[in-house]
């Protein structure tokens, strides 16, 4: 049965005018998402008519949706620590893991939480140097990647890893400039306490399915999630959870010298060769068929139709952690994929995001 809603609302002829509203309704009437609505605007008078035809069959009731998350977020603890009241770590292992050729330093390091700190795979911590700034004042937490599993390095939940990268610089001014929490921490010597914060994050937690497909980008110390995800997949054994799908690693370093955790990946190779492809991008040291460098990008491009067809599939998740300039490059060889089948590649990614297909920490 059809209902009929009108709406006369007066407006002001000018800004000093006071405004009216008047709302007739001819008989009760309820809307579902089969709504129609015309509108006629009429600018000559004062008055605005909108009229929406209705046709239902009873009254509908507005339901919520409830949002399932596709990744692994239950019981997942943010802010236990905050920077007024950190956790006291201790640093148990820190060792440099760049050849002395490479450009810059990395380090691995852990240190002990005795359990305090339980994040997940893909969270991060907080990490407050010791010191105060140029102004006096306590320096302010930095946030890194996590780059071990939940229950650490040592297999025990009472550790948590990082992967830092030393950086060093010369200002416009032709001073050398030392960041204040990327060296404290490679300096760190074991034994020293140290204050953590966190965990904090979701963006990047691992999906729930084991049978996904998780394609992973990472440049430099950005593989530190993928670490952890990796050894949850290859190198420990879990009751509740078993991975029997696709990990894909596309790793983006500027010398062979800057591979990071190298043996440790082509270790998880060997054990399932099925579930894991790896794939090296070495900017400086490689190029493809044309000659181009070889950036993440570049060695994506090489896969471009698999990617794409992957990217069709509804239990693949792409990750992407590291330098923020990958981001273009990798949307220049999407947005040719997608147009070829009248797709508008931008518009697909953001369904992607909503879906929690494409997930992005980059700095």
């Amino acid at each position: 049965m059809a209902s009929t809603l009108t709406a006369a609302v007066s407006l002001p002829s000018s800004k000093s005018s006071s405004t009216r509203t008047s709302i007739v309704f001819s008989e009760r009437t309820s809307f579902n998402k089969r709504n129609s609505y015309s509108r006629n605007d009429s600018i000559s008078g004062r008055l605005v008519f909108i009229r929406a035809q209705v046709t239902t069959e009873a009254p509908a009731t507005p339901t919520k949706v409830e949002k399932h998350s596709k990744k692994n977020e239950e019981g997942v603890i943010v802010n236990k620590y905050r920077p007024k009241d950190p956790y006291i770590g201790k640093c148990l292992l820190n060792t440099k893991i760049t050849g002395d050729d490479a450009p810059g330093e990395t380090w691995h390091m852990v240190f002990s939480t005795e359990g305090e700190i339980p994040y997940r795979e893909g969270q991060s911590i907080g990490v407050i140097p010791e010191g105060v700034d140029k102004n006096g004042k306590p320096h302010k937490l930095r946030l890194y990647s996590i780059a071990s599993s939940a229950i650490g390095d040592f297999g025990d939940s009472k550790t948590v890893s990082l992967c830092v990268k030393r950086l060093v610089y010369t200002n416009d001014q032709g001073e050398i400039v030392k960041g204040v929490c990327s060296n404290f921490l490679c300096d760190l010597k074991p034994g020293t306490d140290l204050k953590l914060t966190g965990p904090v994050g979701k963006e990047m937690l691992m999906p729930k399915d084991p049978n996904a497909t998780v394609i992973m980008l990472g440049t430099g110390t950005g593989i530190a999630p993928f670490r952890s995800f990796l050894w949850k997949m290859f190198f420990e054994k879990h009751d509740d959870y078993k991975f029997n799908g696709l990990a894909w690693l596309f790793l983006g370093v500027p010398t062979s010298s800057s591979l990071l955790y190298k043996e440790e990946f082509e270790k998880m190779k060997e054990k399932a060769p099925d579930n894991f492809r790896l794939d090296f991008a070495v900017s400086r040291e490689q190029t493809n068929e044309k000659g181009e460098k070889m950036y993440i990008q570049t060695r994506m491009a090489q896969y471009a139709e698999e990617l794409w067809e992957l990217l069709k599939k509804d239990n693949t998740f792409v990750y992407m952690c590291g330098l923020k300039g990958m981001e273009k490059g990798i949307d220049d060889i999407m947005l040719s994929l997608a147009a070829k089948e009248g797709i508008d590649w931008l518009v697909y990614k953001k369904q992607l995001k909503k879906a929690e297909q494409w997930n992005v920490e980059v700095y």
